[in-house]
């Protein structure tokens, strides 16, 4: 599987691992600190060949994405669960724990961040509704309903504005939404 877009990742390890599952070129930000330099080459690659920002499901990866994404209009996001990004002996949590299937299919499963947020039409309320904000389980069902709409795990301030920056439809977040609670169903 070959990748047109240019990978960024955090660091070596990422790169030796997607590197490993498909044939792509990436960029390493080497931790959160995410310097000028780095940023120009990111520009750069989006304007060339695109952008996909496959970071690691923590707090530091999402605050890379986060910082990446808000320089860089217009990247698109792989995202693996926290899961699949264990690793099988030791600690920590990352895109290099990952399995090559893991790799491939988040890449498969790219979201495209839209310049222009549109509305969704999704509101609070149905956020709230759905028990994703303000219950006691919001937090295991944010993690099933990112893992099936394919835009990652969010507090419940952040996933609103990621279903409008991914244009997730009322249709689609009610479809998932269905989903979500025969998962969740599975869990207890």
């Amino acid at each position: 599987m070959k990748i047109k877009e240019i990978i960024v990742v955090e660091g070596r390890d990422d790169t030796t691992a997607i590197q490993r599952a498909v044939e792509a070129d990436t960029i390493e930000t080497n931790g959160s600190a995410i310097g000028e330099a780095v940023i120009e080459r990111i520009k750069h690659a989006q304007e060339k060949r695109g952008v996909i920002i496959f970071t690691d499901p923590d707090y530091p990866g999402q605050r890379i994405r986060n910082i990446v994404s808000e320089r860089v209009p217009g990247c698109k996001h792989a995202f693996l669960t926290k899961e699949e990004a264990l690793p099988k002996k030791g600690k920590g949590i990352g895109v290099e724990h990952a399995s090559r299937e893991s790799i491939r299919a988040a890449l498969k499963a790219v979201q495209q961040e839209m310049e222009d947020e549109v509305d969704s039409n999704i509101t609070a309320e149905d956020l709230i509704d759905a028990g994703l904000i303000g219950d006691a389980k919001s937090k295991l069902r944010r993690e099933i309903i990112g893992k099936i709409l394919k835009i990652g795990y969010t507090n419940g301030k952040q996933l609103h504005k990621r279903l409008k920056m991914f244009q997730i439809s009322k249709e689609t977040f009610a479809q998932a939404v269905v989903k979500m609670k025969e998962e969740e169903q599975k869990h207890c």
